[in-house]
């Protein structure tokens, strides 16, 4: 029997009771009240047993009512019926942040979102996934740019084909796209093409998008208006994919620039320079000066060339090759920034700082602690003071009309000046 007082939260799926198991199946069987929308009650309108005839609670988006009817239930045995995962863009996270975890419990039905993977045969880790009920579609199709798979809930006032033709606006063309249509019903479709073919079709609107990006297919950048002399949006710089950590991420960049501080005729080197970020930030605070772009990898010395052009730092200069070989050529420094993973940071970083002039500065940026450790030890035995600084990041998104933080990996910046 279940608990007094406690809520069970079931999920259902649309083959009905047939899918729920067997204690699920019981405890609609005993429940005083059953809650939910007019498709997930329908669902369970077969269901047999002494309590069948229980009331019904139909509750549209706004869920007050219910959460009044819950709050006030004494000895009643309540069941919440949700489509699929109630915990995954249901209504059992809000109704726990609401009226507390320990009113609940919950038993999960597989969500279409697994469902969808499922059928398409793509793993969801790591994918982005959301629910364009929850998000402008405007900050959902910049969110795209970055990723590798989606999965999304579109809804009836933003089909499949409306993501897809914005998608195409923003000239992101280089997603294959799977729409997939009442999924574990007797007409479940599935339907795969580009993005162009998408955009004229018409789907039914229960369906889930899945979007998978095309093999070296690289980032498209944001065509900003009135880009920021630093700090700019990451979606503003063409981007490597689906290699990660090469872009300094946007509110890191400026603490960077600002312990290199820079001044408007300073000589900068950008050490493993990645997309170019900070090259072009640096490029655009000394514009009286030259910054020197160094990058190993010849498709993102490409791209520091083409969002060098971008953002008109035309006092940027692109060095493709290793370091220190690549730099021997070069002015001394006023600055140096050096990111990166792996031993090699610490022994690029101590090779640099041999060559910048009186007074510059270096800086590092890495992410894990073995980096920051071995970094720290080789200046620090150079008698230098070093400064380090931790910076956690989380950003705030949306989700069941309610605020969450998502946090980046925590990223360090080892600082230190050279005397004069």
């Amino acid at each position: 029997m279940p608990t007094p007082n406690k809520i069970h939260i079931i999920g259902i799926g649309d083959d009905g009771p047939e899918g729920l198991t067997a204690a699920g199946r019981r405890l609609i069987d005993e429940a005083d009240l059953l809650i939910g929308d007019d498709a997930t009650l329908a669902r369970v309108s077969k269901v047999s047993g002494s309590k069948s005839k229980a009331e019904r609670l139909a509750v549209g988006a706004n869920l007050d009512q219910a959460l009044a009817r819950i709050a006030a239930a004494g000895k009643e045995r309540i069941v919440v019926l949700a489509s699929g995962d109630p915990l995954f863009y249901g209504v059992a996270r809000f109704l726990c942040d609401k009226l507390g975890k320990d009113r609940f419990e919950v038993l999960p039905h597989v969500s279409s979102m697994q469902m969808a993977f499922a059928r398409v045969k793509e793993s969801w880790e790591e994918a982005y996934l959301t629910n364009l009920a929850n998000y402008p579609l405007e900050s959902v199709v910049q969110r795209l740019r970055g990723v590798e798979r989606a999965g999304l809930f579109t809804t009836e006032e933003c089909p499949p084909s409306a993501l897809a033709q914005a998608l195409l606006d923003q000239g992101i063309d280089y997603f294959s796209a799977y729409v997939c249509e009442n999924l574990g019903s007797p007409d479940e479709r599935v339907t795969q093409g580009s993005l162009s073919d998408l955009a004229g079709q018409t789907f039914a609107p229960l369906n889930v998008l899945i979007l998978v990006r095309k093999p070296g297919a690289p980032d498209r950048a944001v065509e900003a208006v009135g880009r920021r002399l630093f700090g700019n949006p990451d979606e503003s710089f063409l981007q490597s994919k689906p290699k990660k950590g090469l872009l300094t991420a946007e509110e890191v960049r400026p603490l960077a620039l600002a312990a290199m501080d820079l001044g408007s005729a300073s000589t900068v080197w950008d050490i493993g320079a990645g997309s170019g970020s900070v090259a072009i930030e640096a490029a655009g605070i000394a514009r009286g000066g030259t910054t020197y772009a160094i990058e190993m990898d010849p498709e993102d010395y490409q791209l520091i060339k083409a969002n060098a052009e971008r953002f008109k730092a035309q006092n940027l200069v692109a060095i493709l090759g290793r370091a220190p070989e690549a730099w021997a050529n070069l002015p001394d420094p006023d600055a140096v920034f050096v990111g990166g993973t792996g031993r090699e940071v610490a022994r690029i970083a101590e090779l640099a700082f041999d060559r910048l002039r009186a007074g510059g500065r270096l800086v590092a940026n890495v992410a894990s602690i073995e980096s920051l450790a071995e970094t720290h030890a080789v200046l620090e035995r150079r008698g230098l003071d070093v400064r380090v600084t931790m910076i956690n990041i989380a950003r705030g998104t949306h989700q069941l009309e309610r605020i969450r933080f998502d946090a980046l990996s925590p990223t360090f910046l080892i600082a230190v000046v050279k005397a004069k």
